[in-house]
C-alpha cells in the first residue's frame, strides 16, 4: 500500500503518520529525508540539490521528483509500502511522479487528506506552547499546564514559537490553497482520495482512517 497524506500546517499529519506506519508496517518519509539522505550521501541527484539550496533556491521538479523515486526503489527494508508526507507539494510534481511510477509498484494507491476548517486549525497553532527544557508540547485551548506558562513535567517555563501566530498561519495557509489543493483536486478526480475530518478528537479521526485504509 502506497500512500500521500497531506494537509495544512496544524491538521494532524504527524500524530496519524506514526500510527499508520505502525498498525500497516509502512515506510514513514517526509521529503526532509530524502533531501537529507541524498545530499549527506553525496548522490549525484543530492549533488544537484545542494547547489540549489546553498544558493537559497528552490530545487527544480525534475531533480525532487527523480531524487523520491530513486529514494523509494532503493530503500533497505520496503515493508507493506510507503507513506510519503510533504510530496507532491505541486500540481507539477504530481503528475511527473505519475509518469515516472506509472506500471510499477510505486504508483501510490491512496492520499488522506486531512481535512480542518482555518478557525480550528489557529486554535491549535495560536495555543501551542512548548517546553524548551524537556520537550513537552502544551495548548493553552486544549491541553494547558497545570499552571499557567509553567511545564507539568520539569516546572521551566513554557515559550511560543515566533511563528505560532495568525498572520504567519494565513501565510502558510495561503501557500497551502495555492499548491497542494490542486494537487488534492487531482487525485479526486481519480478517486483514490480519503478526506478524513482532522477536526475531531485523535481516536475519531485515528477510527476513521484505520477502516479506511483497511477496507481500500
Amino acid at each position: 500500500m502506497n500512500i500521500f497524506i497531506m494537509g495544512a500546517p496544524g491538521s494532524g499529519k504527524g500524530t496519524v503518520s506514526s500510527r499508520i506506519k505502525e498498525e500497516f508496517n509502512l515506510n514513514h518519509i517526509s521529503t526532509g529525508d530524502i533531501f537529507r539522505a541524498n545530499i549527506a550521501g553525496g548522490t549525484p541527484l543530492g549533488l544537484k540539490a545542494k547547489e540549489y539550496t546553498e544558493k537559497g533556491l528552490l530545487v527544480p521538479d525534475e531533480i525532487t521528483n527523480n531524487m523520491v523515486k530513486d529514494y523509494l526503489m532503493n530503500l533497505a527494508d520496503k515493508k507493506n509500502g510507503y507513506l510519503l508526507d510533504g510530496y507532491p507539494r505541486t500540481l507539477d510534481q504530481a503528475k511527473a511522479f505519475e509518469e515516472l511510477t506509472k506500471g510499477t509498484d510505486l504508483a501510490v494507491d491512496r492520499v488522506i487528506a486531512m481535512d480542518i476548517p482555518f478557525e480550528e486549525l489557529t486554535r491549535r497553532i495560536t495555543g501551542r506552547r512548548t517546553c524548551k527544557n524537556c520537550g513537552e508540547i502544551y495548548n493553552i485551548y486544549y491541553k494547558p499546564p497545570k499552571k499557567e506558562n509553567v511545564c507539568d513535567v520539569c516546572g521551566h517555563e513554557l515559550s511560543q514559537r515566533k511563528d505560532d501566530n495568525e498572520a504567519s498561519l494565513k501565510v502558510r495557509l495561503d501557500e497551502y490553497a495555492k499548491n497542494t489543493a490542486p494537487v488534492i483536486a487531482y487525485y479526486d478526480d481519480k478517486g483514490i482520495v480519503s478526506h478524513i475530518d482532522a477536526s475531531k478528537s485523535q481516536e475519531e479521526i485515528w477510527s476513521t482512517i484505520k477502516e479506511t485504509l483497511k477496507n481500500k
